[in-house]
């Protein structure tokens, strides 16, 4: 037979569980709230009860509250969150003097994560920060497991950074931010599940190198681009002396060619407007002194 250290537990362990559950259809859990208060628990609620009715219509100012849109409202009956989960958005009742209640904002929230110092696989230390959005998706659980649920969501948001890129190289980290951010992303959420958070989205913002490695890789691809521009220069000069010697096979086949092309590299020289004095020489004086 289990002791009544035991049954208190079980109990206990049930009612968290119950609060954890979801309603079905937007319909409320159907458990009495008094429930599980004890004896001197149902006397202080029956005594605020009262008090309510004896001071009405001025203590309905006092038991009516307002929930926002984008709130919810955990209450608390003499310490115990009530079943049914967070109330709101609208209007809701509470009792006076038994009764207290904590707003929860269940709008998207915004954080920077500050530049964190990693080592990657590859042993290169590099600055990293990032951004999350995460939102409250359960408020009674963001309310009971947690004490701040966003100064946990920060903190554990930099380990997770730290951790990923931990396990990547140089390389990975500078190519690889969508997938990183994603495994980001997956971890936050499944480690934030149990207090109630959602995060929906985490970005890498700036990757920063130090500087000696930012002047070698500097280096590096300034070495790269002039050994690709002398390759591009050769291939052209190679080009260009084949199309030279087709035209030089162009105009032995015809020696008039070779006249005409005197005469148009005259005109090209004429057209500048420059200071050069050019003697045209007969094409058949020059020819006497080949043949010979």
């Amino acid at each position: 037979m289990p002791s009544e250290h035991e049954t208190v537990a079980l109990k206990e362990q049930d009612r968290l569980a119950g609060l954890r559950r979801p309603s079905i259809h937007g319909i409320e859990d159907s458990e009495d709230p008094d429930s599980g208060l004890g004896l001197c628990g149902w006397l202080l609620v029956f005594l605020s009860r009262i008090l309510m009715l004896v001071t009405l219509p001025i203590s309905i100012w006092l038991c009516i509250k307002i929930v926002l849109e984008y709130e919810r409202a955990i209450i608390f009956r003499l310490g115990r969150i009530l079943p049914g989960g967070a109330k709101g958005p609208g209007l809701f009742f509470i009792l006076p003097c038994t009764d207290s209640f904590i707003n929860v904002d269940i709008r998207t929230i915004t954080f920077d994560i500050p530049p964190q110092e990693v080592l990657t696989k590859d042993s290169v230390t590099v600055k990293v920060d990032g951004v999350v959005y995460y939102r409250v998706q359960n408020a009674t659980l963001a309310v009971a497991n947690i004490v701040n649920a966003d100064s946990a969501t920060r903190l554990l948001a930099q380990t997770t950074l730290r951790n990923v890129l931990g396990t990547k190289n140089l390389a990975e980290i500078l190519s690889d931010r969508e997938e990183i951010a994603q495994s980001m992303q997956a971890t936050l959420d499944t480690a934030t599940d149990d207090w109630g958070i959602k995060v929906e989205r985490v970005e890498i913002k700036d990757v920063k190198l130090p500087p000696q490695l930012q002047r070698a890789m500097a280096a590096e691809a300034e070495a790269t681009r002039e050994a690709r521009a002398k390759v591009i220069a050769a291939e052209g000069e190679m080009n260009a002396s084949r199309a030279l010697k087709e035209a030089s096979l162009v105009i032995a086949e015809s020696p008039s060619a070779l006249q005409l092309r005197y005469l148009q590299t005259l005109n090209t020289i004429a057209a500048e407007k420059n200071s050069t004095i050019v003697f045209p020489l007969p094409m058949e004086l020059l020819h006497g002194f080949s043949t010979r």
